[in-house]
Order: structure tokens, then sequence, then C-alpha cells
């Protein structure tokens, strides 16, 4: 048969079967020759092919596979355990837990601070309550536009939990998730309804004074005001306390 018979679907079968045949004779040859070879000559080889593929594995993409983002769930419940994890339990330091507690706050790890919603019923000297039946006593370590803020002796020894990023209300944008758990320990999912003067303005329900409202990522929004149902006082007080108070809260702490 003449090759210029060929149409042009033979020719590429033709060429792909040359290739094919070239690269075998190719492989054997080559094998053939490393075997007959001095044994440097095998040990260079062996060491380019090594680092090439070294290199080739170092160019390569990081993770070809990824781990697929979380789910709007996964927030929502990361978020939420979180918070439980900070949230305490106020109670006075005359009667201690032989009587209810007498506020719900959320405890702030890098400020070593409790900070909650000012009550006319909130003394100076409390007990503390962590998640897992700890207690520790505090003092009232400031108060004002509607926030409390507890602090600790300096040899209080606190629990560890991860420390929230307080946002600023400036940043709260309409729309945005918010989370909380009510004063009954239940979860309650709402929105960034308005911000305006008189605080944050959510859809949340009546969560309680006191109880701290988070984002998705677990920083902390405000806290009840326990006027309205879904107002919060918003983080950007809590700053400010912790703030003026940061040289003075250790020797009103102390005991």
């Amino acid at each position: 048969m003449n090759i210029e018979e060929l149409s042009k679907s033979q020719l590429i079968l033709l060429t792909i079967l040359v290739n094919f045949v070239m690269s075998v004779a190719t492989g054997i040859l080559t094998v053939s020759l490393l075997d007959q070879a001095p044994p440097f000559v095998t040990q260079t080889v062996n060491h380019v092919v090594e680092r090439t593929i070294e290199t080739v594995a170092k160019a390569a993409p990081a993770a070809i596979i990824q781990a697929p983002a979380p789910s709007n769930q996964d927030l929502v419940m990361a978020a939420i355990g979180a918070d439980a994890t900070r949230t305490v339990t106020i109670y006075s330091a005359k009667t201690g837990t032989s009587t209810l507690a007498i506020s719900i706050g959320t405890y702030l790890p890098k400020a070593r601070a409790i900070a909650t919603a000012a009550q006319d019923a909130l003394p100076k000297e409390v007990l503390i309550g962590f998640p897992g039946n700890i207690y520790i006593a505090a003092s009232l370590a400031h108060q004002g536009e509607g926030i409390a803020i507890y602090g600790f002796a300096d040899s209080a020894v606190l629990p560890k939990t991860s420390s929230p990023t307080l946002r600023t209300a400036s940043e709260l944008k309409l729309g945005e998730t918010v989370l909380a758990l009510s004063a009954d320990g239940s979860a309650a999912t709402g929105i960034v309804a308005r911000v305006g003067k008189s605080g944050i303005h959510t859809t949340l329900p009546d969560i309680g004074a006191g109880s701290a409202a988070v984002d998705l990522s677990g920083n902390l929004v405000g806290i009840g005001a326990g006027i309205t149902p879904g107002l919060l006082i918003s983080a950007d007080i809590i700053t400010t306390l912790l703030t003026a108070t940061s040289t003075t809260a250790t020797s009103t702490a102390a005991h």
C-alpha cells in the first residue's frame, strides 16, 4: 500500500504506532546499556531521576484534593460551642450557689474579666460559675453605659478557653447573622436589623440581660440589654471599659 493513499486518521494511527514502538525499543536499549554500564554510571542516572521527581513534586500544587469548605451549619455549631465555653453564671458572694444566679455573663480570657449587663441587683462581690462546676470569686471593676465588668485577683487560676474578638458596631453589616445562648441555655439565631445610638437591634428573641451574642466566627457582637427583645449593648462599650480600667482592675479585684 502506498503511504500517500492513507487517510489523515490512518496517518495519525501510524505515527502513534511508530512512537510506541520507538519508546519500547528505547526503554529496552536503555535497560540493556545500564546493565552493562559501570556502577557509577548507574548511580548517576538513578540520582538524576530521583532529583527530577523531587523537582516535579515540589512544582505540583500543595494540595490537589482540598477539604470542602465548612457549611453554614458547621459555622453556626462552632460559634455556639465557642459561646457556650465562655458563658458564665453570676452569684452573690454572700449567698453563693445556695440561691439562684443573679445574672449571666461572658468570660473574656484575654482580659481576665467578666462582662455582663449592668443591673441594680448586681453586688460588688460575686462568685462566678464557669462551665465544669468551677467557681471563682470576682469583684466589680467598673460599670457604665449598661455594662458591668468584673475582675479577678492576680492569684486566681482561671479556666483556659478561646478569647473572642470584640466587634465594633461600625463594622457590622445589616443582615449579618448573630447567634446567642439564652438564659435557659437554648440557642437562638437572628440577623442585625439596625445599628443606632440606642444599641444594636437584631431579630433575636429575648436572650436575657447579660447573655452574649456572637457572629459566625464566634466573635462577640454585643451583650443582651434585657430591656427590649433583640436589643444588644455594643461590644464597643466593653472595649472602652476594659481600656479605661486596665490599670486598676487588678487592684479592684484583689481580696
